[in-house]
């Protein structure tokens, strides 16, 4: 996905090198449609420079700061003395982590959508998140619940998570979920609290997985699961919640798993 309109002042741009002469540098915008700026000389590299062509060439992708847009004469000023191995890095990294939610989006939503259904999609991603990578990462880790601000509808929605969650490596997920439990047997406080300890494991949780139960309003108790990957948290939180029902159970009480919070809030 190319961007329409121009760059700001300011900003840091990934291009490549296309033409090289003796006064500068021209540059495609890898990030715009149809954009190309233009790198004087002095702006290649500090000091005084013999040959352009000893700190560039064609073809290669570099990392630029864009001085000025002058959208009259279609004209963009760029620099690239004045971005650092940082930045540089950065910005090439936020790039390549564009092009793989570009190639997600593919994925979810097909290769023969029309450019303008496939914006209005992306656009909804980035005005939620920031970026479409960032979009994809978040529904990955939160599901269907980081895209509710969005305008996307259901099916738009399910396929995105999905894809996502097949797609997205992320160093952890957390995930939440709530578990109703009633006692109006004679054990009463004690039979709920042997249901919460059976929720947390009882020590028998993996060592990867971080798992906390915590009071929220009688008779709800929420479940919060943190893991490296969607599936195992899924499966840690389904199954710390069937295991606090089962004891509960065993009291004659009874205990309900839901995925959304109805208490009142805090």
């Amino acid at each position: 996905m190319k961007y329409s309109g121009w760059p700001d002042p300011g900003e840091l741009v990934v291009g490549k090198i296309d033409e090289i002469e003796d006064f500068g540098v021209f540059v495609d915008l890898e990030e715009y449609e149809d954009k190309r700026g233009l790198i004087h000389i002095s702006e290649v590299a500090s000091g005084w420079i013999k040959n352009v062509r000893d700190h560039v060439r064609e073809g290669q992708i570099v990392v630029c700061k864009v001085l000025d847009v002058d959208t009259e004469s279609q004209q963009i000023d760029l620099s690239l003395k004045d971005v650092n191995d940082h930045q540089r890095s950065e910005k090439i990294q936020q790039w390549k982590n564009e092009q793989k939610a570009d190639n997600w989006m593919d994925l979810a939503v097909g290769d023969d959508i029309d450019d303008e259904a496939y914006t209005a999609i992306a656009n909804e991603l980035i005005g939620a998140h920031g970026s479409l990578y960032d979009g994809f990462k978040q529904a990955a880790i939160h599901g269907t619940e980081a895209l509710e601000e969005t305008d996307l509808d259901d099916d738009e929605i399910e396929a995105i998570v999905q894809t996502a969650r097949e797609n997205v490596s992320v160093p952890y997920v957390n995930v939440t979920g709530y578990v109703d439990l009633e006692n109006p047997s004679p054990s009463g406080v004690d039979g709920i609290r042997e249901a919460l300890q059976a929720a947390e494991g009882n020590g028998d949780i993996p060592e990867e997985v971080d798992l906390e139960v915590s009071y929220v309003g009688a008779p709800e108790y929420r479940i919060e699961v943190q893991a490296p990957n969607y599936k195992t948290a899924e499966s840690q939180l389904e199954e710390s919640a069937q295991r606090a029902i089962a004891a509960i159970e065993d009291h004659d009480g009874t205990g309900e798993y839901h995925r959304e919070r109805r208490t009142d809030d805090e």
